[in-house]
């Protein structure tokens, strides 16, 4: 084996073969199928949920506030204390603390995402924010509770791996509910002669069903082994005491490091160009004249492909540069990736740009994603509270997506569609100016790299 210096150590150089067979190990394969879990119920109450309100007749304005509903996503770290404090009654006992809450969400999460199938846009939105949110807060708590396992349960050699599958599965089971549900609804009403409502609502009940895959895998999986070393710790405190330190401790231990209050933003914005135009591809495609199924077609073809090939591209620019140099080339591309959206506007209908631009979004989204991740993941290692700090910091980059591109519908509708997309791209350099910060005052060379 050679050795090649990065980040300051010396670390091996693997075979191919043996950077594969990473992969293949159990406890991968256990976040891959997890990722997939996490990344499904994401689009169900966000790009999903949009197309079928533009169709419903929904005003743009309205639609774009429904970003709002992604208010959970911001505000999970507020109850991730009690999910690193706290056991379920029962489950816990018999699967332990993680694998016990985890079973809950995703038993509550199908409930859920039944309940927003059966709302109605055109006649209620009000009724469809409610069960739109009641989906992202049971969401949000099945991926405090996924982060926190993956963290927990992966080694530093398979760190880099297991991002990488997660992400990529992420991506999956958001392609899954975007262009499985929309071809879903277009099989019940065409196929089967289901009435527009009741098509989006068997869609959706199928899209419960699909979270049985997170179920199956919670009960195969083992529950990580710091995770039952956290609890002996627990067994010497009250429940008070518990909850005390795993909220208090996650914030002041984090505060406590040089530059916290930058890092705090950069995680804000690094994914904010990415999100501020997400929220509105959708209708975008609509808006142009391409139906429903042609959008669902490019993103379930190419889409899903470039997405794949971007999470282990990910994986790759994690193991082989810095972690701050990964970052550098995460951000550029998923902000540049945006411009293709803003040609297709000049274009028009043009199905050959538009498979250039969903696998650029998709391709760079997903490098941007797994570079992120690695980078989240390196600033939290004490099991006493993974799941607060990791909910705080995913909650952090959750309010670029939620509260920063809420008013996307009406940048969109005052710029149009060219320079709104512009825009999205331009979105992306407050991040990069913090990375710069965060590089110059040495933040990265206390982090401990997440790739052997």
């Amino acid at each position: 084996m050679i050795a090649t210096p990065q980040n300051g150590a010396v670390v091996p150089r693997r075979s191919v073969s043996e950077t594969l067979a990473v992969y293949c190990r159990r406890r991968v394969l256990i976040v891959m199928f997890l990722g997939f879990s996490s990344g499904l119920p994401l689009a169900l109450s966000g790009s999903t949920l949009l197309v079928w309100m533009t169709e419903a007749g929904v005003n743009l304005g309205t639609i774009g506030l429904f970003a709002l509903v992604g208010t959970p996503y911001t505000i999970k770290f507020l109850w991730a204390p009690l999910i690193d404090a706290l056991d379920v009654p029962l489950l816990s006992r018999r699967l332990g603390r993680r694998r016990g809450w985890l079973l809950l969400s995703q038993l509550l999460l199908m409930a859920a995402i039944v309940f927003l199938g059966a709302c109605d846009p055109s006649a209620s939105p009000l009724v469809v924010a409610l069960g739109a949110l009641l989906v992202a807060a049971v969401s949000a708590t099945q991926d405090i509770i996924v982060d926190a396992f993956r963290v927990e349960s992966l080694d530093e050699s398979e760190q880099a791996a297991g991002m990488a599958s997660y992400v990529a599965a992420y991506r999956i089971g958001m392609l899954v509910s975007t262009a499985g549900a929309l071809f879903l609804v277009s099989g019940f009403e065409s196929g089967l002669g289901f009435a527009r409502h009741a098509a989006w609502s068997a869609g959706y009940a199928v899209m419960a069903v699909l979270v049985l895959i997170g179920v199956a895998t919670t009960l195969a999986a083992a529950e990580p082994e710091k995770s039952i070393n956290a609890d002996a710790a627990h067994a010497r405190e009250t429940i008070r005491q518990r909850v005390v330190e795993a909220a208090a401790g996650a914030f002041s231990e984090f505060l406590r490091r040089d530059l916290a209050f930058v890092a705090l933003a950069f995680v804000v914005l690094f994914k904010f160009s990415d999100a501020l135009s997400g929220a509105l591809t959708a209708p975008f495609v609509i808006d142009l004249g391409f139906s429903r199924n042609e959008y669902a077609a490019i993103i379930k073809g190419v889409g899903l492909a470039a997405t794949l090939i971007g999470g282990f591209a990910g994986g790759f620019v994690a193991r082989a540069y810095s972690l701050s140099t990964s970052l550098w080339l995460g951000g550029l591309l998923q902000a540049l990736a945006n411009l293709a959206f803003s040609w297709q506007a000049v274009l028009g209908m043009n199905a050959a740009w538009l498979t250039f631009a969903i696998v650029a979004e998709n391709f760079t989204s997903a490098i941007g994603t797994v570079i992120f991740v690695a980078y989240l993941s390196a600033l939290c290692r004490n099991p006493l509270h993974t799941a607060t700090q990791y909910a705080l910091l995913t909650a952090l980059a959750a309010f670029g997506r939620t509260y920063l591109s809420s008013g996307a519908g009406f940048i969109a509708a005052a710029t149009g569609w060219v320079w709104f997309f512009v825009i999205c791209a331009g979105a992306g350099l407050p991040a990069l100016f913090l990375l710069a910060v965060l590089q110059q005052g040495g933040h990265f060379e206390g982090l401990i790299p997440a790739r052997k």
